[in-house]
């Protein structure tokens, strides 16, 4: 079965098909939107991440936006670049992944009570397969917030990102995940800075997996 059910393959290429590997083998430390989009990212967290849980920044990196005020039991990253990993103080653990070649999460079922994509959903080539695995290891009605804004690296964005506009992209991510099932009470939020025009905007799909 295709792992992305009956989205078309051309949907998932892109401008640049080398391994991602070699794309994201030298660290990028520095933050790919704005400090008024990520101060709306770290919002979110305040929002939908409960103190005391344990949580998976998935597509991690150097830093991972979370309030510096809330403890968290455990705080594990999967991203690209050892070094941006090691360089995250938030994280207890990480794994270095490339979600594009494995989509299975080396993570037990049910082993966290919530999850992020920090602008990066735009470059998964397996959308759904991902999906289905992070509710495989949420816990029921745990959250999973997935934010984007309008920049990305052109080249390794999918084609149906180029395609579409910012409403488009929350319409494609809600596809995502109800192509991918266990998911429910999805959110298409636009929490853009105000006013508008004058920092990168912030849109997130929130959902919550579905209780057994």
């Amino acid at each position: 079965m295709d792992p992305n059910d009956d989205l078309p393959a051309n949907l998932f290429r892109r401008q640049d098909e080398t391994p991602d590997a070699e794309f994201y083998h030298h660290p990028r430390f520095v933050t790919h939107i704005d400090a008024p989009a990520v101060a709306a990212v770290t919002q979110l967290y305040r929002e939908y991440f409960l103190p005391d849980t344990a949580l998976l920044d998935l597509m991690s990196s150097w830093v991972s936006h979370l309030p510096p005020e809330v403890p968290y039991r455990r705080v594990v990253g999967l991203g690209m670049n050892v070094a941006e990993l090691k360089a995250n103080p938030r994280l207890a653990s990480f794994v270095v992944q490339d979600l594009n070649q494995q989509s299975i999460l080396p993570f037990s079922a049910a082993e966290f009570d919530g999850a992020a994509i920090c602008v990066s959903v735009d470059y998964l080539t397996q959308p759904v397969a991902v999906l289905r695995e992070l509710a495989r290891v949420l816990r029921p009605d745990a959250p999973l917030v997935i934010t984007f804004s309008n920049r990305c690296f052109p080249s390794k964005a999918i084609a149906a990102w180029h395609a579409l506009d910012d409403h488009g992209h929350l319409a494609l991510v809600r596809q995502y995940l109800t192509a991918a099932g266990g998911w429910h009470a999805i959110e298409l939020l636009d929490r853009s800075p105000q006013p508008p025009g004058r920092s990168d905007p912030l849109f997130a799909v929130v959902a919550r997996r579905i209780s057994a």
